[in-house]
């Protein structure tokens, strides 16, 4: 998203979004700055119009004329404060926004009304207009359209006191005409430039961060798909266990710290009897779900130190570190127990399924992994010629070690 979009582009005349919903976005992000910076000069403001009452004074003295104009800018002064501080206590609130422009209404009509009740100073109140005129422009936060509407009133109002209640000549009249103009297309054209910078900026950080919360998802995503091709490439899909090459891994990094250790490992092959009968009877789903369930079974009934992976078709492989050859035999016991408590498809019987288990266990004699897995895997193969259904395990050593009791 580029700030080149239809929704960031910004008037070439007012300054503002042409999109009224970013430009209210806009008005709502500045809104609690704008409440303050508003409330303050404003406030500024209403001092420096009512503070001209002294030259009122010198130059009228206590006089009807002098307390006319007394109550002129006591009004005035007193409805920009009040306005200041509910704009600086509403800030962020609905229907705040539409008492910003009242004050500039107000300082221009108390600007214009000096002109009838101050004729014969009418030269210093020029100088007043063409002030107040630069000031709404630059001093005085508001809208550029709003600005601009106030200051053509009150050229023109000034103008138009000047020629029906004084005594000004004609040069004067034009020379104030072209004093007010100035004020007028300096003023605007330097808050246009102004409001355009503000909306760039805004709009170019709205850009930014949208394209940093872009990235941001986008990375959170990549990292999502690392970690789903991670567990890929280390889990069995159907389920959910370790993989063979991920079981060789981890399995192989337990049993070289258990010889470095002197402390016993264990590992069993598991294998589900009659699971082509399972497959030929109810179809590979059911097949399937038998399989997932029996993983499950084993996952839960094993320590978190263990580990359990999928090692081929209906084969599992378990490696229990610290484990000694008696405590496999009693974990193999229990897993056998706690899958013949499964249930088969309806066609199957009422009978669970059953499991042939065969243990090998290495006690720092030096035995690789591939080695212990061929010793497990062909006493596996002895339990299932002698019927299947049992635990097989291997002594060709003394068989003991410093084990966990499940």
């Amino acid at each position: 998203m580029g700030i080149k979009q239809d929704h960031y582009r910004v008037h070439w005349l007012t300054g503002q979004f042409c999109d009224p919903d970013r430009e209210s976005i806009y008005r709502q992000s500045i809104q609690q700055r704008l409440s303050n910076e508003y409330s303050l000069a404003l406030s500024i403001a209403a001092f420096a119009y009512g503070i001209f009452v002294l030259s009122d004074y010198f130059l009228l003295g206590p006089v009807p004329g002098f307390f006319l104009l007394l109550a002129l800018r006591l009004a005035v002064v007193s409805a920009c404060l009040l306005i200041a501080v509910k704009i600086r206590r509403g800030r962020g609130r609905r229907g705040v926004s539409g008492w910003y422009a009242l004050p500039l209404w107000l300082i221009a009509t108390g600007i214009i009304l000096i002109v009838p009740l101050r004729p014969e100073s009418y030269s210093t109140q020029i100088t007043a207009a063409v002030v107040a005129a630069l000031a709404f422009y630059l001093l005085i936060p508001n809208r550029l359209t709003v600005v601009t509407l106030v200051s053509l009133y009150l050229t023109l109002g000034f103008l138009t006191a000047l020629v029906v209640f004084t005594n000004a000549n004609v040069v004067d009249v034009i020379r104030t005409a072209i004093l007010l103009f100035i004020a007028n297309v300096v003023g605007f054209f330097t808050l246009l430039r102004l409001e355009r910078l503000q909306r760039t900026q805004f709009a170019l950080l709205r850009d930014e961060r949208d394209q940093n919360q872009a990235l941001h998802e986008e990375i959170t995503k990549g990292k999502l798909l690392e970690e789903q091709l991670r567990m890929s490439a280390e889990r069995d899909a159907l389920t959910k266990l370790n993989n063979r090459g991920h079981f060789m891994k981890l399995a192989g990094k337990m049993l070289q710290r258990a010889q470095s250790g002197q402390t016993p490992f264990s590992l069993f092959m598991i294998d589900v009897d009659h699971f082509k009968r399972i497959n030929d009877t109810c179809g590979h789903c059911h097949g399937d779900k038998v399989l997932a369930e029996i993983a499950e079974v084993c996952e839960v009934s094993l320590r978190p130190t263990d580990v359990i992976g999928r090692f081929g078709g209906e084969e599992f492989i378990v490696a229990l570190p610290d484990t000694s050859l008696d405590d496999a035999q009693r974990v193999a016991e229990r897993l056998k127990k706690e899958v013949s408590n499964l249930s088969l498809p309806g066609e199957m019987g009422t009978q669970g399924p059953s499991v042939t288990i065969g243990v090998a266990a290495s006690n720092a004699d030096g035995k690789n992994l591939e080695s212990l897995i061929k010793q497990a895997d062909q006493l596996l193969y002895i339990g299932k010629r002698a019927g299947r259904n049992q635990v097989v395990v291997g002594r060709d050593g003394d068989g003991r070690g410093a084990g966990e009791a499940y």
